[in-house]
Formats: structure tokens, C-alpha cells, sequence
């Protein structure tokens, strides 16, 4: 069975409308995917979005795209799509830029960002996804660690990526900007290029992303997608998404982040659907809610922080008939705002889960709805032989018993996960051992079979959509000549799940004070991305270790868990919120 028949399959089962034949359909399809053996090449641009998508469906939007601030509109067939990543790619060529070579993407929600990221695919680069709102300390750790040979960037950012590269000492074949900055390639240079472009000879096992992801005791992990885990291992994401041909999908996540890979890129174009991207300053969320009524998005994927702003709008306002799927993921939602969003448009929110590492693993998927249960998560995606494990690595059966989220390789070896952290077998090795691959969540499941997340293993933050590593905060903190010791842990907050909250240790020449808090948080601000900086900070005499010293970070996070908002704070703890100096920062 070619991989061209295996995405018209998955195509069918997701127009079929009867939920319980859809489930069935689903069950066998992944059944068969699991088990067959894989073609030792695979293309995807060339041979889905063109040989497929293209040929059958190429006067059909393909993507469409719009500036809230402005009202400009964009849209482009598959086949105007495909002619503008080909042109991106033969002008990389033109540069010495080849397959296997590594193209760091530092760019907003623009086309141009899919077409360079269909154009790695095609021509066997490997992306680097990169946020924007990297610092020049966090881009030159990037660099240094996995060389750039082409940077596509946005023209307020080539400063910092120029200083980057000059610390890094790198120089990279070629740099592309959004607009104009000397010593650096217009994107519309590109223009002039044919719009085709030959399709490099790409085997399933090469990879072709590289994202970096926080770890608790070290700095970003690199992991690496290859050709087959993240084109084939979507379908598990367009399935519980329930995506059909022609559907208009949003998310709303920025490139930069796994998820936008999920969501804006694969899972639409997977499945012959059209992708949205909408543009913005500033988070304005009813031109943004306007903006999903006017296109008549169909499905729609947001953090659990944006559908709690959208169900505070007057919902009536807006026309969302089309809206056809709801979908978060990062933490639970609160049974009202489904509830209200649900009145709204008729869809309840699905929840699902996965990781950078992987695909779509556990999830909600449309024959679920009105049989969900809030607060849970749903069960294991047909892909993946998702089980809960004790901390021996043993089979957890019985129900509400936490375990950690485990996949079972023993049976079959799912495609959407990760092949390795790159440059790094020892952290590789640890992740995948026993013939199991280990995510670093813990969850529960009930006596009906619904998983219910309990939390991180260790001691990553999740804070809104993102994940950060406390050792990158504890850096940051410790280069400032007042600080002796960090320890960074999340506390729990309401909207955001959790805040990044610092327990600091002075030096002998420093006492505790608004100044000296106020000075730290601005320090935080020059070395590290917004969604990392500290919210609270707290100046302690001690922190918790073990007998080797190593810093009981559990400690701290059950010492947080426990608090209530009877707690009064401690003297020498400081928020951010409370520093009207900063609010011309970042936040």
C-alpha cells in the first residue's frame, strides 16, 4: 500500500458522517497504518501536497491569510502555494543551500512562513522553528549548538540575529528578510524564481525538523522529526481533529512552536483542507473572533487561556454557524466555558494532548462529543499504544492509580513520535527505554477507560501554552552578582495553570528588597524570553536538597500546592504584577 492511498483513506474516514462508523473506520484504519511497512523514501511535499494534493484539488484555497490591524488579505490555491515554496526553495539552491542543511525560520504568521517551511520539506532541509520572541542570548545558544545555513527573519529581528551570529561565530550560506536590511536578501528576491522545483531524494528516517524544547536539568533539548513522524504522524492529528477536504481550519498559535506545526500546516494540509493565519500587533480577541466569523472557519484550535477570553465576549455577536469542531489543549477547561462556548456555536471543546516529541497521542475526537466527560482528556489515539506505568516501568491496570504516560513499542513502533534528541544518544537513551518511550507526564484513567492528566514528572513549568525549564530561568538569575542560588518551580494560578516563580538565595552583600526584586525581574527580561521571566520572586535564607546536594524542587512545588489565598506572602516575596516599572516591558 503506497503512502499516497494511505492519505486518501484517512481523507474518507473523516467525511464519514455517522460518529460511530467513523470510530470503527478510524480503528481499522490505524490498525493497518501501525503494521505496514514503510517505503525506505518518502517526499512529502512532492509527493501528498503535490502529487495529491495538487493534481486533484489545485484551484482550491489552499491558504488564507490576513492582517487584523490592517485588513490585508492573502489567499493562495494549492497550486499558487506550491509554486511559491518551489521558488523559495531553487533560490536556496542558488546559494549552495542543500539537503540536510539547517534553515532557521524567526518568522511571524505571514505565507511566506509556510512556503519556506513547505520548501525545507521538498528539498530535504532540516526547520528550525524559532519564536520570535527569543532573546539575543537564547538565539546565540541555538546557533551554537545547531549551525544555521540559511535564516529566514523578520526585519525588526536581524539586529539580534546578526549580534547572534557574530558571538556564535557562524555564517550561514544565505540570509533571507521580510523587507530590507543591508547584507541580508530581500524575501522578494524570490519572486523571480521558476515555480518548479525538483523534490530532493529524501529517506523516511532523515530529519527534517529540529525543535527546541526545556529540560529540567539542562538547557533546550533538540528534538528531531523525521520525514515520516511528523507528514505521517499528523494523520493522528487530522483524525482527532476530524479535519475533511475542503473544511477551513484555524489555530491560533505562532510559528515557533510545535503547535503551529501541528495545527496551522499538517493537519489542514493532510487532509485537502484549507489553513487560516491571522496577523496581529496586539491580541485585540473580538477582531480576532471576527475575523473566525468572517471566514467561516469550520475548526478551530486555541490554548485553554483564549477560549476563556472568547466565552467573556457577547458571543451573539458573531455569526460562527460554520463552526463545525472545537478543539485546546495545554490544561483542562472549566465546565462553564464549554458549556458557554458550546450555546454559542453548537461544538463542545475537545481537549487532546501530545508533546513536541510527538504527535496527537491522546485525545477527544468528534465521536466523542456529547459523550465527554469535563475535565478529561479523552483516551489514547489509535496510533499510539498509550499505557500507564509505575515507577519500576510497570503496567499500571487498575483504575484512578497515577502512572506515567508511557508508549509501548513492543507491538508497534508509532509513527508520529520523535527520532532523537539530536547530538544527545544519553538524554535519547533515557527517554526510550525498555522498548517504551517515556513522555515525562503522569495521568490517571477511570473505570469507563477516560485518562485524566495529573501533571509533569519533573520539573518542566507549563505556564499558558508553553512549557519552560527551570534551569534556563536559574541561569538567567544567577548571573546577576546579587544571586548566590535559584530554584524555579510553577505555582498554580487560575488562568495561566501555572507561574514561573523564582526562590532566590543572596549574597553576603545584598539584602532582600523592592529595588533588588525589581532589579532582578529586569534583569530577567534582557536574558529571556516574556513567557519565561518570573512572575514572583521570593528571597529565602535556604532551599530544600538532598544529601547530594541536589536542589528538592518537588519540595518547593508542594509547598505551593498547597498554599491558598488565605496564605498571606512571605515578606520578602515580590510579583510583578505589583511593579508598575515594568509595564512598559514585556509581561
Amino acid at each position: 500500500m503506497s503512502l499516497v492511498s494511505i492519505y486518501k483513506d484517512a481523507m474518507a474516514l473523516n467525511m464519514i458522517k455517522d460518529m460511530g462508523k467513523r470510530e470503527a473506520a478510524a480503528k481499522d484504519f490505524f490498525g493497518k497504518l501501525n503494521k505496514m511497512t514503510l517505503p525506505e523514501k518518502f517526499n512529502w511535499a512532492a509527493e501528498i501536497f503535490e502529487g495529491l494534493h495538487v493534481k486533484e484539488r489545485g484551484d482550491q484555497p489552499a491558504l488564507i491569510w490576513t492582517d487584523l490591524d490592517t485588513d490585508a488579505e492573502r489567499q493562495f490555491t494549492y497550486k499558487e502555494f506550491a509554486a511559491n515554496g518551489n521558488k523559495f526553495l531553487n533560490f536556496v539552491r542558488k546559494n549552495n543551500v542543500q539537503k540536510g542543511n539547517n534553515m532557521y525560520l524567526l518568522t511571524p504568521i505571514v505565507p511566506e512562513t509556510w512556503f519556506a517551511s513547505f520548501a525545507g520539506l521538498k528539498g530535504g532541509l532540516v526547520a528550525v522553528p524559532t519564536a520570535m520572541t527569543m532573546t539575543e542570548r537564547e538565539i546565540q545558544f541555538r546557533f551554537q549548538a545547531y549551525k544555521p545555513d540559511v535564516i529566514v527573519a523578520a526585519e525588526g529581528l536581524t539586529k539580534l540575529v546578526d549580534d547572534a551570529l557574530a558571538k556564535a561565530d557562524c555564517s550561514p550560506k544565505t540570509k533571507i528578510v521580510l523587507g530590507k536590511k543591508d547584507g541580508w536578501v530581500s524575501y522578494s528576491a524570490i519572486d523571480a524564481e521558476s515555480g518548479q522545483a525538483e523534490p530532493a531524494d529524501v529517506k523516511k528516517d532523515d530529519v527534517l525538523f529540529c525543535f527546541f524544547t526545556s529540560g529540567t536539568t539542562g538547557l533546550p533539548k533538540r528534538v528531531g522529526h523525521s520525514a515520516i513522524s511528523y507528514p505521517v504522524g499528523h494523520l493522528s492529528t487530522a483524525v482527532v481533529i476530524g479535519l475533511e477536504p475542503g473544511d477551513i481550519h484555524h489555530n491560533l498559535s505562532a510559528p515557533g512552536w510545535a503547535k503551529w506545526a501541528w495545527s496551522s500546516f499538517f493537519s489542514p494540509f493532510n487532509m485537502g483542507a484549507t489553513a487560516t493565519g491571522f496577523a496581529f500587533g496586539a491580541l485585540n480577541m473580538q477582531k480576532y473572533l471576527a475575523a473566525v466569523a468572517k471566514y467561516k472557519v469550520n475548526s478551530f484550535c486555541a490554548p485553554p487561556t483564549a477560549w476563556r477570553a472568547f466565552v467573556g465576549l457577547d458571543l451573539s455577536k458573531y455569526d460562527l454557524k460554520a463552526m463545525k469542531y472545537s478543539l485546546s489543549a495545554g490544561e483542562p477547561l472549566n465546565p462553564e466555558v464549554i458549556e458557554q462556548w458550546k450555546k454559542a456555536t453548537g461544538t463542545e471543546i475537545r481537549d487532546f494532548y501530545g508533546q513536541t516529541e510527538s504527535t496527537c497521542m491522546i485525545g477527544n475526537p468528534p465521536w466523542m462529543e456529547g459523550k465527554m466527560r469535563f475535565g478529561s482528556f479523552g483516551y489514547p489515539a489509535y496510533m499510539y499504544d498509550a499505557i500507564l506505568t509505575d515507577e519500576e516501568g510497570k503496567e499500571i491496570t487498575q483504575p484512578d492509580e497515577p502512572g506515567h504516560i508511557t508508549i509501548r513499542l513492543s507491538n508497534w513502533r508509532a509513527m508520529g513520535l520523535f527520532q532523537e534528541y539530536i547530538g544527545d544518544p544519553e538524554k535519547t537513551k533515557n527517554a526510550f527505554q525498555n522498548n517504551m518511550y517515556f513522555t515525562g507526564d503522569k495521568a490517571s484513567f477511570d473505570k469507563d477507560g477516560y485518562w485524566w492528566f495529573v501533571g509533569r514528572a519533573d520539573d518542566v513549568i507549563k505556564s499558558s501554552d508553553y512549557r519552560v525549564g527551570p534551569f534556563e530561568v536559574e541561569s538567567a538569575l544567577i548571573e546577576h552578582p546579587a544571586v548566590m542560588e535559584a530554584a524555579v518551580v510553577g505555582t498554580p494560578d487560575p488562568e495561566r495553570y501555572q507561574l514561573v516563580k523564582a526562590y532566590v538565595i543572596l549574597t553576603k552583600d545584598y539584602k532582600p528588597s523592592r529595588e533588588l526584586a525589581l532589579e532582578l525581574f529586569q534583569h530577567t527580561i534582557k536574558a529571556l524570553a516574556k513567557f519565561k521571566i518570573p512572575r514572583i520572586i521570593e528571597f529565602v535564607t535556604e532551599l530544600p536538597k538532598t544529601i547530594s546536594g541536589k536542589i528538592r524542587r518537588v519540595q518547593l512545588r508542594e509547598s505551593e500546592e498547597k498554599k491558598t489565598k488565605d496564605v498571606a506572602a512571605s515578606p520578602n516575596e515580590y510579583f510583578y504584577h505589583q511593579f508598575p516599572e515594568l509595564s512598559s516591558k514585556k509581561k
